[in-house]
């Protein structure tokens, strides 16, 4: 069935750069989010993988599809070139399903993975028969081939964890990593616990060793790991994921050495700090896509990396009655790595309207299919039922026409013979022999050893890729961000020439593509400009403030506003809390401003202790950005609540992260009216004063006061914790 795909008249840059003349190039293909429309409302919690029949296979957790339709068993569906998409069904039955998962359970997060000549899937068993009830473990499935038939592992890869009292911890959402050490790895886990990894056998079935902690509890879960440059970049989903039209789901990453980590944010805060780290990955950014996360990568033939991921449309946010099930389709876009980070959209956060599709399928003549029928001294071999036509090279074989100069990727997935050699452009040779991958380009060389135990007589993927900013060559299982081994070497510009390959070896799905232009600079975001209002707490507040529910407690004195924590709050039923709020700037556009000193203390429990600014319509109808302890750790809430259920005034509260947090710290909330007139609030925090972290937007229904707030000192501390303001102004946005 298709989904709502457009095909665009402008002509393809890539077909342009191989030398076909605009009147054969083929159009440039777009897509629109959501990607699962043609088939499901609903494809959560989304993993992704590239069959060897070309296809690529997404699956879902076992969230009903659409509207009131039964609960599955996780969901299955391809694509092959990102344009039409085929539902295949479940991945389970009632008979194939694990015999160890209670009935009832849920099976939640699959991920997808392929080695040793198999596709294997990990998964969230939400129950399990040992201890009925609620104790989620994790476990495994294997198939020949992506569509199944599945056969579940006979036990847990990683069985349910006992907290010390008397419930289980966390174990959810499970996420495979091969890295050159030639080890496979699992990263599990979620709030309750935080996320651990541990060393699997060989076979990727069993949990060996002793697990390692990655994050600290009450941040992340949905985690997802990739290798790239040197660097293991974790990447997990903060906050709710499920909180209807005020959910704020984000993805943060760290970057580590080791895939055992510690990760460290490009900040240099450890996921592991109380005061938590995070660089963002994704959030929301005032369109229609609310709760972005629970992510999977992949990377393209034209070398441009994508993050598939669940978000929600705020306008239609429940899949079932309000506070049922929420619906979560899939979406994907674009990665840009810049600083070494990965971006969405160099920071933009997800799109709304029609973006490039990923680049499918090669060029130069060459099927991807069938690639020896675009090869000159390849012989076609059959293949078999799982990969279809493959191409054999014995001694050397090339592409019949010549590749373009520039910039190019070569891809494919190989059985290699004792050696194998990729040349382009007779200038980048990258040769895997003698248990090393080797990679010239130019006068340059570099070689780096493959694993002990590595397997060439499986499939594996092979990628060469040129480009100015460098030349790479990686062996890995499957092209989901695992490595064997890497070579690297600076850049250069590729001669055309056909494009040659040298030894032994069984070729699959081969592309040879022109490398996507890579982004580098960061989406532009509000500046501040000309001071239009604000106070320094020199002397009595002034006619443009009011409270909501004073407090005497709150103070002006020697340049301050000196607040205690109330015991009060604002969520739900108990709004009880005091507010003080300014006027706003006339006009469409202004930046709010406030430095904070709050100190919390650290590695203590002290829930929900906070103060921050406020963007307040009512006590039902507000976004609230402020310094919070959340059990043991010290995280920035950009927090939303509203009437979700009219019929009875029922709220809902949710929020989305934001940077970290210090003892003294700074925070800004950007006001503008997008397009259709509604009126958006964009956080921003700093440590410094200086360099500033933009994150989520929120959308209030009309435009609102500003102010601050101190509260949710519930732990009976005596004195409370003060909250200390310097000022607070408002800016022209630039």
């Amino acid at each position: 069935m298709p989904s709502k795909r457009l095909l665009a008249t402008a002509l393809a840059v890539v077909a342009v750069a191989a030398g076909m003349s605009p009147a054969t190039a083929a159009p440039v293909v777009t897509t629109t989010n959501p990607i699962t429309s043609s088939f499901a409302d609903s494809f959560a919690d989304p993993s992704i993988i590239q069959g060897r029949d070309g296809y690529w296979y997404a699956y879902a957790t076992s969230d009903p599809l659409v509207a009131n339709g039964p609960f599955g068993l996780m969901h299955m569906a391809r694509t092959k070139d990102f344009s039409s998409w085929e539902y295949l069904g479940t991945v389970f039955n009632d008979q194939t399903k694990p015999s160890w998962a209670a009935p009832g359970s849920f099976f939640w997060a699959p991920d997808i993975r392929y080695f040793g000549g198999r596709y294997v899937m990990y998964f969230t068993v939400t129950d399990t028969l040992a201890n009925p009830g609620g104790d989620p473990a994790i476990g495994v499935a294997t198939a020949p081939t992506p569509a199944g038939p599945w056969t579940a592992g006979d036990g847990p890869v990683v069985a349910p964890r006992p907290d010390g009292s008397g419930g289980y911890l966390g174990t959810i959402d499970p996420a495979m990593l091969t890295a050159a050490d030639g080890k496979r790895y699992l990263y599990y886990g979620g709030f309750y616990g935080g996320i651990a990894m541990t060393e699997l056998s060989a076979d990727g079935l069993h949990a060996v060793g002793t697990p390692t902690q990655v994050t600290i509890g009450d941040r992340y879960e949905g985690s997802y790991v990739v290798y790239r440059d040197g660097w293991y970049y974790f990447m997990g989903s903060s906050m709710n994921c499920c909180a209807g039209p005020t959910t704020g789901y984000s993805v943060f990453a760290g970057r580590s050495r080791s895939p055992r980590g510690p990760f460290v944010d490009a900040d240099g805060a450890k996921l592991t700090d109380s005061r938590v780290g995070g660089t963002t990955v994704i959030t929301q950014n005032g369109n229609k896509w609310i709760g972005p996360g629970h992510h999977a990568f992949i990377t393209d033939a034209a070398g441009q990396d994508h993050i598939v991921y669940h978000a929600i449309d705020r306008g239609t946010p429940w899949l079932t009655d309000p506070f049922g099930i929420n619906r979560r389709p899939m979406l994907i876009d674009n990665i840009d790595w810049i600083n070494g980070w990965p971006r969405t959209r160099a920071g933009l956060g997800p799109s709304e309207g029609p973006v490039p599709a990923p680049t499918t399928g090669s060029s130069l003549g060459i099927d991807s299919a069938n690639p020896a029928a675009g090869l000159v001294g390849a012989t076609a071999n059959p293949g078999d039922s799982v990969g279809g036509p493959t191409a054999s090279i014995q001694g050397a074989a090339q592409t019949r026409a010549s590749a373009p100069g520039g910039s190019l990727r070569v891809e494919a997935d190989v059985k290699l013979g004792s050696s194998f050699t990729t040349v382009l452009g007779n200038q980048v040779v990258a040769t895997v022999a003698n248990n090393r991958l080797t990679l010239a380009a130019g006068r340059r060389t570099t070689s780096v050893n493959l694993p002990a135990d590595f397997d060439r007589t499986q499939w594996n993927k092979l990628s060469v890729q040129v480009s100015g900013s460098g030349v790479t060559a990686r062996l890995n299982d499957a092209g989901l961000g695992d490595v064997y081994a890497e070579a690297r070497l600076p850049g250069l510009t590729l001669r055309p020439a056909p494009v040659r390959w040298l030894g032994t070896a069984e070729v699959d799905n081969l592309t040879v593509r022109p490398v996507a232009k890579p982004v580098t600079k960061l989406a532009s975001v509000p500046r501040t400009g000309k001071l239009l209002a604000g106070d320094d707490f020199n002397g009595a507040l002034g006619a443009d403030w009011s409270w909501v529910r004073q407090d005497d407690k709150a103070t002006v004195a020697d340049g301050n506003l000196s607040w205690p924590l109330e015991n009060a709050d604002m969520v739900g039923s108990g709004n009880n809390a005091g507010l003080l709020l300014h006027a706003t700037p006339a006009g469409k556009s202004w930046i709010a401003e406030t430095k904070l000193h709050l100190d919390t203390g650290i590695d203590d429990v002290r829930n929900y202790q906070q103060a921050g600014m406020i963007v307040y319509l009512n006590d039902d109808d507000f976004a609230r950005l402020g310094d919070v302890a959340i059990w043991k750790t010290r995280q920035t809430e950009y927090g939303r609540e509203l009437v979700a259920r009219p019929s009875d005034g029922a709220t809902s509260y949710g929020a989305a992260a934001i940077g970290r947090t210090a003892p003294t710290m700074w925070m800004r909330i950007a006001y503008h009216e997008n397009p259709a007139g509604e009126h958006v609030y964009q956080a921003a925090t700093s440590v410094d004063g200086k360099n500033w972290t933009w994150g989520a937007s929120w959308v209030l229904p009309a435009a609102a006061r500003v102010g601050l707030y101190a509260h949710g000192e519930f732990t009976g501390a005596n004195p409370p914790p003060t909250a200390t303001f310097d000022y607070l102004k408002f800016y022209e946005s630039k």
